[in-house]
C-alpha cells in the first residue's frame, strides 16, 4: 500500500476533514478519515485575516500555527484509529486555510506553516498548491477537476461533479471533450452568515429554515445582478466578493424582507448559479453528482433536481465515496501527484499555461 494523507480545511472554517487514502497507479481508495471542529476562536481569527486589518503579519503568523497544532493532533488520531504509524504515511497533502484570494492580482494565500506541520507529524508535507497555477497565469481554482476526473469519470457518460462548501466549484465530465470547471458563486458562505446573525447556528441544518421561508424573486434578481454570475469559465471567487457585507448592500437597496425569505433565497442564489452555468456549459449532462457540506443541505438539493429536471441529482454516495471527504482526498492525490511528478492542473479549468506539478515540498 502506498498511503497519503489529504487535509482540507475550506471557506466554511467549521473544521479540519483528514483523508487517509491507499494510492496505486490506477486507484484512489479512502481507508480512513477524521473530521475536527474548528474551535471558535480560531474561527473567528481566521475569519479576521479574510480582510484588512491592523497587525496582519503577526496575527497570520500565531493564526497558522494554532491552525497546524490542530491539524497536527487530527492526523495523530486518525493513525491511531487507522492503528498506523507516520512510517506508513508517504505524504500529507495539506491545502492550508485559505485567507486571501484575488488571482486577477497575481496572487493567492493559504496559511498553514507546513514546516512546522512537518516538524510535529514526522511526515513529509506537500503545501501551497495554488500558487504555481497563479503563477502561470491561472485562476489557482477550483484544483479538484483532475481529481474528479481520476476518480469519477466515465468513458461513456456526460456527468458533472458539484461540490458545495463555502462556495460553489463545478466538474464538467464528458467522453468527447476536455476536463473543465470553474467557481459557480456562493455556496454555504452567506446561508452560514445569515444564520449565524440571526439565529446563533453555525449552518442551517438540511436547509430547514430556508425551507420554512418564501424565495424572494426581487431580492434573487439583486443578487444575480452581480456581474461575477454573468462571466463564463476559467472563473473563481472568494469571501474578498461575497461576504455579509455584500448580502446587506443588496439587502439595503430594497424594502424590508423576513430574514426566513432571505435565507430561503440564498439557498435559491446557489442553485440558480449552479443551473444556469451547468446549462450553459454541458446542456447535455445526464448526471449530477455532489459532494461537501452542502450535500446535507436537503432543500437545496431539491431545488438543484427542481431546476434540472432531465439530470439525476444525487451526491457521490452513488459512486461509492462520501461526499464528506472528496475534498480531503483530492489534496492526498495531489501530494501523491507531486510525490510522482504528475501535473495536478487542468488548463482548461484555471487557464493556466499549462500543466504544472503543484506544491512544494517540506521533508519530515
Amino acid at each position: 500500500m502506498t498511503l497519503y494523507i489529504g487535509l482540507m480545511s475550506g471557506t466554511s472554517l467549521d473544521g479540519l476533514d483528514i483523508a487517509l487514502i491507499d494510492q496505486t497507479a490506477t486507484r484512489c481508495t479512502l481507508i480512513g478519515s477524521h473530521y475536527v471542529p474548528m474551535p471558535s476562536s480560531l474561527k473567528h481569527k481566521l475569519l479576521e485575516l479574510c480582510s484588512a486589518g491592523d497587525n496582519e503579519l503577526e496575527r497570520a503568523a500565531l493564526a497558522e500555527q494554532d491552525w497546524v497544532h490542530l491539524a497536527a493532533q487530527g492526523i495523530e488520531q486518525l493513525l491511531s484509529e487507522a492503528q498506523l504509524s507516520t512510517s506508513h504515511i508517504r505524504a500529507i497533502g495539506s491545502h492550508g486555510q485559505t485567507v486571501r484570494h484575488s488571482p486577477s492580482d497575481g496572487y493567492t494565500i493559504q496559511i498553514g506553516n507546513p514546516a512546522l506541520l512537518a516538524e510535529l507529524t514526522r511526515i513529509d508535507v506537500v503545501a501551497d498548491f495554488r500558487r504555481r497555477d497563479v503563477a502561470a497565469g491561472g485562476q489557482g481554482a477550483p484544483l479538484v477537476p483532475a481529481f474528479h476526473a481520476a476518480i469519477f469519470g466515465d468513458p461513456a457518460k456526460e456527468r458533472a461533479i458539484l461540490n458545495i462548501g463555502g462556495f460553489t466549484n463545478i466538474t464538467l465530465l464528458s467522453p468527447s471533450h476536455p476536463i473543465e470547471g470553474f467557481d459557480c458563486g456562493p455556496g454555504n458562505v452567506l446561508m452560514d452568515a445569515w444564520i449565524n446573525e440571526h439565529k446563533g447556528e453555525p449552518y442551517d441544518q438540511f436547509g430547514a429554515w430556508a425551507a420554512s421561508g418564501s424565495i424572494s424573486s426581487m431580492l434573487l434578481n439583486a443578487f444575480l445582478s452581480d456581474s461575477f454570475f454573468a462571466k463564463q469559465g476559467p472563473k473563481s471567487t472568494g469571501r474578498e466578493l461575497f461576504n455579509l457585507s455584500w448580502l446587506k448592500q443588496k439587502l439595503s437597496m430594497l424594502p424590508a424582507i423576513p430574514v426566513a425569505d432571505v435565507q430561503a433565497t440564498l439557498a435559491e442564489l446557489t442553485a440558480i448559479s449552479v443551473c444556469d452555468s451547468l446549462r450553459l456549459a454541458q446542456p447535455t449532462c445526464a448526471e449530477l453528482f455532489i459532494c461537501g457540506g452542502g450535500a446535507h443541505n436537503e432543500f437545496l438539493l431539491k431545488r438543484l433536481s427542481a431546476y434540472l429536471p432531465e439530470t439525476l441529482v444525487t451526491t457521490t454516495d452513488a459512486l461509492g465515496v462520501s461526499p464528506d471527504w472528496v475534498e480531503a482526498m483530492a489534496f492526498a492525490w495531489l501530494a501523491h501527484c507531486f510525490v510522482e511528478r504528475i501535473p495536478g492542473n487542468c488548463p482548461d479549468v484555471t487557464a493556466a499555461k499549462g500543466p504544472r506539478i503543484l506544491g512544494a515540498l517540506y521533508p519530515a
